[in-house]
């Protein structure tokens, strides 16, 4: 993988980890479509980015986190407990889900499927907005941290969407679009640190004077671009809702579906 590419794909991280969109699924997606070769560093790499937009999180929502902190080890707690399933499931499948991290058909697939899955979620919260929870994402009860990051879990499947898979879970449980997201964000610091710091760990040998200023740009990148989308997302959301996320996850997926049953070969070069 060239310096450039990596910058590409810590772009693709930033942008996309906090959109209901996949961001798994798009570096692997650009990683294909780039022509990136694949092997232990990259599959790595696009993991240790993911630092440099929970760093995002951290600033946007700073007073905020502070604010809650101030009041006691609760918030700690709850993002702690909502954590764990995803800890739990991908520690037990973790060699099944490191295969799936080159099949571009199963991020098709996961793409349109959660994208007909946004479509449904964004008119129930269209109709049931007014009655629905509003509360700071750090304020939620312990049962429902829980029960969202169990929904978390299904994003352990490249495609399905972190983001999505989280804030569909909070509004299940009956809040509205806001607090979902905003609680989405939270969760991703210990999803997001846990992953990152384990594959960087694992990695010893292949940190080297070549491959560590790669991973530092690369994190300052997604750091960048995770604060304008975590922005940007917000306003948008409260606006326009999940229509047109739900929309985009549709069409690439069948795109990209198109292209693999029509005999083409897209899909990282081991």
């Amino acid at each position: 993988m060239e310096f450039w590419q990596a910058l590409i794909l810590a772009v693709i991280e930033g942008l996309t980890e906090y959109l209901p969109v996949s961001s798994t699924g798009h570096i692997i997606l650009g990683s294909a479509l780039m022509g990136i070769e694949g092997g232990a560093f990259v599959k790595d790499y696009t993991v240790i980015v993911q630092f440099g937009a929970i760093l995002s999180v951290l600033v946007v929502y700073r007073a905020r986190i502070v604010s809650a902190l101030r009041r006691g080890p609760r918030v700690f707690f709850l993002l702690t407990l909502s954590f764990l399933p995803a800890a739990f499931f991908g520690l037990l499948f973790g060699k099944k889900i490191d295969a799936l991290l080159g099949d571009v058909a199963v991020v098709a697939w996961s793409l349109l499927i959660g994208g007909i899955l946004l479509l449904f979620v964004d008119k129930l919260a269209v109709r049931f907005e007014n009655a629905a929870k509003s509360t700071d994402g750090l304020s939620l009860t312990y049962k429902d941290g829980i029960l969202i990051g169990l929904a978390q879990c299904l994003a352990l499947v490249p495609g399905v969407s972190r983001s999505a898979s989280s804030i569909i879970g909070a509004m299940v449980l009956g809040f509205n679009r806001k607090t979902a997201a905003e609680f989405s964000f939270f969760l991703a610091v210990p999803t997001l640190t846990a992953a990152s710091g384990y594959k960087l760990l694992k990695m010893g040998p292949m940190l080297t004077s070549e491959t560590l200023p790669m991973i530092l740009a690369g994190n300052l990148v997604s750091f960048l671009v995770g604060i304008l989308a975590i922005k940007s997302f917000i306003g948008f959301l409260e606006k326009r809702g999940f229509f047109w996320f739900g929309v985009y996850r549709i069409g690439l997926g069948a795109i990209i579906l198109g292209l693999l049953y029509s005999g083409h070969t897209l899909k990282m070069i081991d």
